[in-house]
């Protein structure tokens, strides 16, 4: 009832009466309040009926209040020499209807009142009675029906929800703020998914404390860095600077762990976030805060290399240099599932867009499909392709025919051979695919049942070598980032390759993070010398 209340109130004092009566009808909750009792008496006992009825259109009173008030005011009316009005009140009025069908004799005395031409309260008013006793004992009457609320209550609660946002450090000064999405306001979406062209912004970190963990949040307000000295910042991505409206930020009391962060993850809450270090340590932020939620100390023997919440938030999937995949509960604490098979660095796990299965991409040079619930693995992609099968009849400046990388990964002992696989992703437009990327020459999509879908290719696969790969938001693209710091973007629909960017100037450094905002055509990519390079499609 308190938020009908609410919203009532804010009706009646935007003067939405209809809105505020079908309100009350439909939920049966009545607000019953007025700006202040002691004037609500005193116009009733003055005969201000002007301001009663006023107040009345928003009362919910029993029938038989209404039915007394309604009576008083044709008495005074007739008194006031008033018959036409006095007569209009009686007949057509909801409680002077409910009084005819109720007490007939109550309302036939009020009708031959109105034939009379002269008013005698001796007629009008019990023995005893007056105008002014009758008055107080309305006042009297309703003192009980109603009561006096702060004015504004919903727009108060709302300042204070907003406040105490603002103490946890949830609201971007300067920034726009939802507040019926409850989040920082999206300034621009991009509908259409363009590729990176020219340079939005930049920020430069020390080589000594360059990151190595990237992303921005799901909401699109920051950009996260986890980098090598230990530390987790978040940064504005319009200005390039440093969140300071986020409080420990502001007193330099940044998140961090003991050692090199190796790799990062947001949950679908913005407020959520997970870091996993070089030590093996993984930990659960809040964002708003900046406090430590959870730590799973020593989740992996060896550094961490990747980190993702579940759909439903209640588990974290994290994979190691110890050729495992692990299953967290965050409610717990305690590791949930291993999930064992590779033989060699897990570099990479995710959900499928269903959330029932985890992949797992290895340096053994496979990907591994597992059942969330049986921790089984139930199915083993092979994504080794040979140099030579991709040629420029193939398609070398794009996608290479199907058959032939097939064909190609085949063949035993003459050139095929198996790389490091280190990174997966589901195909958002294709829950049975996913995009993988090998240390090699190229990238490909497969089905989640092994089957060969396209292969992504430059130069035949030869020379060039991707080592980051990421699927654009909505599937239009595929980046692929190779070791001479050239940005690949490849159609996902045709597999053709559409777009080179040079993102590392000279290409002597390597490219050791890549992001994409979340609704945005901005491209976030860092190097190993501290280059963290903002680009615009």
């Amino acid at each position: 009832t308190g938020a009908g209340s609410l919203m009532q109130q804010h009706l009646k004092e935007s003067g939405l009466t209809a809105a505020l009566q079908a309100l009350q009808s439909e939920s049966g909750i009545a607000l019953n309040t007025v700006d202040s009792i002691d004037h609500f008496m005193s116009d009733i006992r003055h005969g201000r009926w002007d301001a009663v009825l006023l107040q009345l259109r928003s009362l919910q009173l029993p029938q038989s209040k209404q039915i007394n008030i309604y009576e008083q005011l044709v008495l005074e009316m007739l008194e006031m020499r008033e018959t036409q009005l006095a007569r209009e009140i009686l007949r057509s009025t909801p409680p002077m209807h409910a009084l005819k069908m109720d007490d007939p004799e109550r309302y036939l005395k009020l009708e031959h009142l109105c034939q009379r031409p002269i008013f005698n309260p001796v007629d009008a008013y019990k023995v005893g009675s007056s105008k002014e006793r009758r008055r107080q004992e309305l006042a009297d009457e309703l003192r009980t029906e109603v009561t006096v609320v702060a004015p504004s209550r919903l727009l108060s609660l709302l300042g204070d929800s907003l406040r105490f946002k603002q103490q946890r450090g949830e609201l971007v000064q300067g920034e726009p703020y939802d507040v019926f999405r409850g989040g920082v306001k999206r300034r621009r979406t991009d509908n259409e998914e363009k590729v990176p062209r020219r340079v939005a912004g930049r920020i430069q970190f020390k080589p000594e404390s360059h990151p190595e963990a990237l992303g921005f949040s799901p909401d699109g307000g920051a950009l996260l860095t986890g980098s090598v000295d230990g530390f987790v910042e978040l940064w504005s991505p319009d200005t390039c600077k440093l969140r300071k409206d986020l409080e420990y930020q502001a007193r330099d009391q940044l998140m961090m762990h003991n050692s090199a962060i190796l790799c990062s993850a947001f949950g679908r809450d913005p407020d959520m976030l997970a870091t996993g270090s070089q030590d093996g340590d993984v930990k659960v932020w809040r964002v708003s805060n900046g406090r430590c939620l959870r730590r799973y100390a020593r989740a992996h023997a060896g550094g961490v290399t990747s980190v993702c919440f579940s759909r439903d938030g209640s588990q974290l999937l994290t994979t190691g240099y110890d050729g495992l995949a692990r299953l967290h509960g965050l409610k717990s604490g305690k590791t949930l599932k291993e999930l064992r098979g590779h033989t060699s660095y897990v570099n990479c796990g995710c959900y499928t867009t269903d959330g029932l299965r985890v992949l797992t991409a290895s340096s053994d040079g496979t990907v591994r499909v597992w059942d969330v619930r049986t921790s089984e693995c139930v199915q083993v992609l092979r994504p080794a392709v040979t140099p030579t099968a991709v040629t420029a009849e193939d398609g070398g400046a794009g996608g290479v025919d199907v058959r032939s990388a097939t064909q190609a990964a085949a063949v035993d002992g003459t050139g095929a051979r198996e790389v490091a696989a280190h990174t997966v992703a589901p195909l958002p437009h294709s829950p049975d695919q996913v995009v993988i990327g090998t240390r090699s020459g190229v990238a490909c999509i497969m089905t989640l049942r092994g089957a060969l879908v396209k292969v992504l290719t430059v130069d035949g696969g030869g020379a060039v070598k991707f080592i980051k790969l990421m699927v654009s938001p909505k599937g239009r693209w595929i980046m692929c980032v190779a070791e001479d710091g050239r940005l690949h973007c490849f159609d996902a629909r045709t597999g053709a390759l559409e777009h080179t960017l040079q993102v590392e100037e000279g290409g002597q450094k390597e490219v050791v993070g890549l992001a994409h905002h979340p609704f945005r055509n901005l491209v976030a990519t860092v190097t190993e010398e501290g280059a963290l390079t903002l680009w615009r499609g």
